[in-house]
């Protein structure tokens, strides 16, 4: 087998690892909601919007015939789905979530049948199916800022999670690197946020420590 061959097997089996890694941090929110069959301080917008993201990528994939675009996609719709479900089950306003749902999933039935049935032209829908997932992706990497931002206010990194961090930082230089290699900038330029804003979580859990968190809150008490 030639290197190359060699090099983009590995490097699609880390996208596959690491995407699928993240998208497993929710496993920790899924097993509190069965065990306290309450949602308590669990967000449903990032399962929702997560979702859509996959559903998405998955229809580039297919059209695009990566494989591992729909492999990643396709048990990341499956696994934010079953989230939104135990959400759904335990959450006391359900009125609000499945209004939220809906609504999303009216855009995303919009967009499809845009793209399938008046859009005729593969390249064409290629581009605009590519142009669609990018901006979505990038707005989902930029919109934790505001976490940020009240993470040096309060200098806590409690609302910040470490594990998802990592993972989040390993599955944007992965999928960069893997739309570099296929020269396809729908899937590198989106994931490029991801680096820098990982590495500045990780220099706020360097800088603001959860230990000096902890001892902030007993001198509060």
């Amino acid at each position: 087998m030639e290197t190359g061959g060699v090099a983009d097997t590995l490097l699609s089996g880390a996208c596959v690892l690491f995407t699928l890694g993240m998208f497993s941090t929710g496993l920790s929110d899924l097993r509190h909601m069965r065990m306290t069959r309450r949602v308590d301080n669990v967000q449903f917008l990032p399962f929702l919007t997560t979702d859509v993201n996959n559903l998405s990528w998955l229809s580039y994939g297919t059209l695009k015939r990566d494989g591992t675009l729909i492999v990643v996609n396709a048990v990341g719709a499956v696994l934010q789905t079953s989230y939104i479900l135990v959400y759904l089950q335990y959450c006391p306003r359900k009125h609000a979530v499945l209004l939220q749902t809906a609504a999303l999933l009216g855009v995303l039935l919009l967009g499809f049948g845009y793209f399938w049935l008046l859009v005729p032209s593969i390249e064409a829908r290629l581009q605009q199916l590519g142009l669609f997932c990018s901006v979505f992706t990038i707005s989902m990497y930029l919109s934790p800022l505001t976490d940020l931002a009240k993470v040096i206010q309060t200098k806590s990194t409690q609302r910040l999670s470490f594990s998802l961090t990592i993972a989040t930082l390993l599955t944007s230089a992965s999928w960069t690197l893997y739309g570099f290699r296929l020269r396809d900038p729908y899937i590198m330029v989106p994931n490029l946020p991801g680096i820098p804003t990982s590495l500045i979580r990780l220099w706020l859990f360097w800088k603001y420590p959860q230990e000096q968190d902890r001892n902030c809150q007993l001198l509060q008490t």
